[in-house]
């Protein structure tokens, strides 16, 4: 028999699919998807940059001195938490504990943070703390910040402290959104706006004749959903199928997280022009409705909990949720990945040096401390003590010292190397210092699996096993 060839794909670093819990996708029957930066990804700074400006109209005609702001790109990012009590944005570690701090568009230094925060841990289910879940949350991130500035120098609109002035600024985009003229603009003109990934539906393709049910289920409106999907999807179908011929079933204005947690009608698509019936009975395959919940969805498929996967890229809407009520499997997108893992790659010879000098520095200081007990036993007459006089450990430990000096002068200019290549303010996504982020310890709690994009799943296939590493605890790094 003729042995051919066949070449494994090789899979780019930042095109992985990184697993927290073990996910045997072979068993999984059906996958959910959402839209808005999961099956559609827009251009981050084109987006928020025009919603930025229509909150900016929305600020201008309520008075407020907004005329000469300008959105800044990458001043916020996700996983931020705004602390709408003192105005500062922060970035908290997995425990809660504040890492890093701004006040407005100020960088608070270490001591003022130490000050502010030292007795103050974050837990976002008290309304003081607002976290930064999704890429539409950075113009509103941004713009308040700046007025966060304005308002310690001057009082305007009536804005009595920071916690209003945050609700009148969230308050003010919903408007601006809620009024329809950004999403007008996408879907006359979506190029502009959009950041097709050509790839995605040949992913969903695999998926489809792999035997997996497909839905789609998303908050964005009917008018909204089918322009956005057919300008994505139908040029790259084969054989005349649009989108709507890759879902099994379609839900829009679906009011997550409420469609996982509560019960809710649905209402039935009647036509292209989004015309509504009552839905009677149970909802039918290759419909598109309104609304409803996910029980509709479970019992129209004949599956519920495990045996779905959900995907998108809210933290608590799309993942979180699921999870806890649901029990459905769930994967997260998180688009920072690619550029972050790139920007990883890049700081690798510098971070190899900084964690030796880490590890130099942490032998230095296990010598300092047992020094410093030895003197103190010599100097109080207690206990074991060493042979050495107190003048020759005293000598010991002043030269220890120097040493360590010099240790944390070679160490301070890598760790600005380093973060340098991740955002200037905040550093990387999932880390801050050598801990794990309040976002990163999320994706691990709630996310089953996460990726930067849906068409990753070209490489890990329908008929993966997704095993998550051995879990380690701090005793498993002296093996």
């Amino acid at each position: 028999m003729t042995q051919h060839r066949f070449d494994l794909p090789a899979v780019p670093r930042g095109r992985e699919v990184f697993c927290n819990r073990t996910l045997n996708l072979r068993a999984i029957k059906a996958i959910g998807y959402d839209m808005d930066y999961t099956l559609i990804h827009y251009n981050v700074d084109a987006w928020e940059r025009r919603a930025y400006a229509y909150l900016k109209q929305k600020l201008r005609e309520a008075g407020w001195p907004v005329a000469d702001l300008e959105f800044q790109p990458g001043f916020a990012i996700r996983g931020l938490v705004i602390d709408t009590e003192l105005g500062n944005l922060v970035k908290p570690d997995r425990f809660g504990y504040v890492r890093q701090a701004s006040h407005g568009t100020r960088r608070i230094g270490f001591d003022e943070q130490r000050r502010t925060y030292s007795r103050q841990l974050v837990y976002l289910s008290d309304p003081r703390w607002v976290f930064l879940n999704t890429f539409f949350s950075l113009s509103e991130a941004c713009m308040y910040a700046q007025l966060v500035d304005r308002l310690d120098t001057q009082r305007f609109g009536g804005v009595a402290d920071y916690a209003n002035l945050w609700s009148r600024t969230h308050q003010s985009l919903d408007e601006a959104h809620a009024e329809g003229q950004l999403k007008a603009e996408i879907v006359a003109a979506p190029d502009p706006y959009l950041d097709v990934d050509p790839d995605t539906a040949q992913a969903l393709l695999d998926q489809k004749a792999a035997g997996k049910r497909l839905l789609l289920i998303t908050n964005s409106e009917w008018s909204y959903t089918r322009a956005l999907m057919q300008h994505a999807f139908d040029r790259r179908l084969p054989g005349g199928m649009t989108w709507r011929d890759l879902f099994d079933l379609v839900v829009v204005s679906a009011r997550k997280p409420d469609f996982f947690s509560s019960e809710a009608p649905a209402f039935e698509v009647l036509d292209e022009t989004g015309a509504l019936g009552p839905v009677q009975g149970r909802v039918q395959l290759r419909g598109v409705y309104v609304n409803g919940h996910a029980g509709l969805v479970e019992s129209c498929l004949g599956v519920s909990g495990s045996e779905i996967l959900y995907v998108g890229d809210h933290l608590y809407t799309d993942v979180r949720i699921t999870k806890d009520i649901l029990r459905w499997r769930t994967a997260l997108l998180v688009r920072e990945l690619e550029e972050e893992l790139a920007q990883s790659a890049a700081t690798s010879v510098d971070q190899a040096r900084l964690d030796q000098l880490m590890v130099d520095k942490a032998a230095r200081e296990f010598e300092q401390a047992q020094l410093r007990l030895a003197l103190q036993r010599r100097l109080q007459g207690y206990g074991p003590r060493p042979d050495a006089t107190a003048e020759e450990l005293e000598s010991h430990l002043a030269a220890l010292r120097q040493r360590m000096e010099r240790l944390d002068r070679d160490i301070a200019p890598l760790v600005v190397s380093v973060n340098r290549v991740f955002n200037p303010l905040w550093g990387p996504l999932m880390r801050t210092g050598g801990e794990k982020s309040h976002l990163g310890w999320q994706v691990e709690r709630f996310a089953d699996i996460y990726t930067s994009r849906v068409s990753n799943f070209l490489y890990q296939t329908p008929f993966a096993y997704l095993r998550a590493p051995r879990g380690t605890l701090p005793h498993d790094l002296a093996e």
